[in-house]
């Protein structure tokens, strides 16, 4: 699931690959909200921490399993 943090003043998105689901990631966000940083794994390991001061929103991709082969469109 790719995931993509914007952060103010900042042009650039994080954008990180996740093999949590939608719900654990909100949830994940909803409670960094009260904190003071968010904290998140990519699907290599890779921690990310993000002060929550400076979130400017939070993209979650929708839930979907790939696609393999010249027949699937």
């Amino acid at each position: 699931m790719e995931i993509k943090i914007g952060i103010q003043n900042v042009n650039r998105e994080i954008i990180l690959e996740s093999s949590e689901s939608a719900d654990a990631i909100a949830e994940l966000v909803g409670q960094a909200m009260s904190g003071t940083e968010l904290r998140l794994k990519d699907s290599k390991g890779r921690l990310v921490i993000v002060p929550t001061g400076v979130l400017g929103y939070v993209e979650i991709g929708a839930e979907e399993t790939r696609r393999v082969g010249f027949g699937a469109l």
